[in-house]
């Protein structure tokens, strides 16, 4: 019984550290002392709209998959490999970058990395946006060559932001400000899809005929723009607020000196560089926790979600069509994974004090995976012949598992460290973040096989 209860509890070995406590020869008594920041309702809806954004790009390349696959579809090779392609160069480049800006913590500031990427973001959609016009007639093969390179772009946009939007907050020492950036990404995650979801109720079935397929691509079209403007909106939204919250409260954690008083921390150079194995070492469990957790998560969600089928007869309802129901699936999925980031929020209620236990749920949540095959994949049959079953319960608590391990692990990031290395642990827990996407990314091409 002892055994278990050491399982389940976080022991002297891997405990909090008190910033009252801890003070290393007197060199950060100043930072040590002082009481944590007050919280503040605008600085916590900034970093949620920071949330919203670093995921709303690259949910705008989902919602277009319709559009891309109308500029490919006349080529059998670009129409099939597009969307591996897409995967591949954004996962790579994504982890890529947040792995090497994890190790650079004092050569480039972290607002400085969330500046640039917000305006690489902008001029990225833009140019997708103006390109459902002045690229209607180019090859197919130009066209995917010019959409690799604005992949590219975006997710090395959205490494950066990662890296420095994580590492940032962090330097405030509350944990509040993580979960609003985690709910932020749950947000941006359900909107998409209730967009996409409108947009096909609202448009009437037309004939295959010539005629239908130009108004279906017309419309495509002006759906894309629209998608990838409104990303660039989000983009310069988000900008504007990040820039008035640097103006207005510049400095993320107490002032250290008096010298230091008018100097952003976020820009400064005093916190000592830690290596990324001594982080692993003090976030050992949190770390490896959202790493499965985001990899058990890109392992079997995009694909049995792709492939459910509705039980029930299209022909009853639109609402059970495939263009409709396959949407309505990640739209249940999103909202539970909203829950669950949101639900950290109320006090004691996350598992950031508790690495041991969340790292061994995050294991367990493969239990979903049986629950998957007893729905229609592929419209073959189900064990279980019901909707409900499948987007209640399967969909709505996979989701709900994922958002509120996740948030928990995201949001310890500040509290088994010391406040001179919260900045570093940010930016080391968004790549162990970006790390489980990627494997799991890559994994699941072995699930859909």
């Amino acid at each position: 019984m002892n055994r278990v209860r050491r399982l389940f509890s976080d022991g002297v070995a891997y405990e909090p550290l008190d910033d009252s406590a801890e003070v290393d020869a007197g060199e950060h008594v100043h930072d040590q002392e002082r009481a944590p920041p007050r919280f503040s309702r605008l600085e916590y809806s900034v970093f949620f709209l920071l949330g919203v954004s670093m995921l709303w790009a690259w949910n705008m390349f989902l919602a277009a998959s319709t559009y891309f696959y109308s500029r490919f579809e006349s080529d059998e090779w670009t129409a099939t490999h597009y969307q591996p392609s897409i995967l591949t160069v954004s996962t790579l480049t994504n982890l890529g970058t947040v792995y090497t800006f994890a190790r650079i913590q004092k050569r480039v500031s972290y607002p400085w990395r969330i500046t640039l990427s917000l305006l690489v973001n902008c001029f990225v959609f833009t140019l997708l946006a103006f390109s459902t016009i002045a690229l209607k007639d180019i090859s197919v093969r130009a066209y995917f060559g010019f959409l690799m390179v604005m992949v590219f772009g975006a997710s090395f946009a959205a490494g950066l932001n990662q890296n420095g939007v994580f590492a940032y907050v962090s330097g405030y020492g509350r944990e509040e400000y993580t979960q609003a950036i985690m709910g932020g990404q749950g947000v941006a995650g359900v909107l998409p899809c209730i967009a996409q979801i409108v947009s096909v109720l609202a448009v009437p079935k037309v004939s295959s005929d010539g005629q239908g397929r130009d108004g279906m691509q017309g419309s495509s079209s002006k759906s894309a723009f629209i998608y990838f403007f409104t990303a660039t909106g989000v983009s310069v939204l988000t900008l504007l607020a990040f820039l008035y919250l640097l103006r207005n409260r510049p400095n993320p954690k107490q002032k250290a000196t008096d010298e230091d008083e008018d100097t952003p921390l976020a820009d400064r150079t005093d916190d000592k560089a830690v290596s990324l194995w001594t982080l692993f070492k003090k976030l050992r469990y949190l770390s490896l926790a959202v790493f499965v957790c985001l990899q058990v998560t890109m392992m079997f969600f995009p694909v049995y979600t792709s492939r459910i089928l509705s039980v029930n007869d299209p022909a009853s309802s639109r609402m059970y069509d495939t263009t409709v129901f396959i949407p309505l699936g990640f739209l249940f999925w999103n909202i539970g994974d909203l829950g669950g980031r949101l639900a950290v929020a109320y006090p004691g209620f996350s598992l950031a004090h508790r690495p041991r236990l969340a790292f061994i749920l995050t294991v367990a949540r493969v239990i979903f995976v049986p629950l998957y095959l007893l729905c229609n994949i592929d419209g073959k049959g189900a064990a279980v012949k019901s909707d409900f079953f499948y987007l209640f319960v399967v969909q709505l608590l996979f989701g709900a598992t994922n958002g509120y391990l996740a948030s928990s692990c995201m949001m310890g990031a500040s509290v088994w460290v010391s406040a001179d290395e919260r900045e570093a642990a940010g930016g080391f827990m968004s790549m162990m973040l970006i790390a489980g996407l990627a494997a799991g990314s890559f994994l699941s091409f072995i699930v859909a096989s």
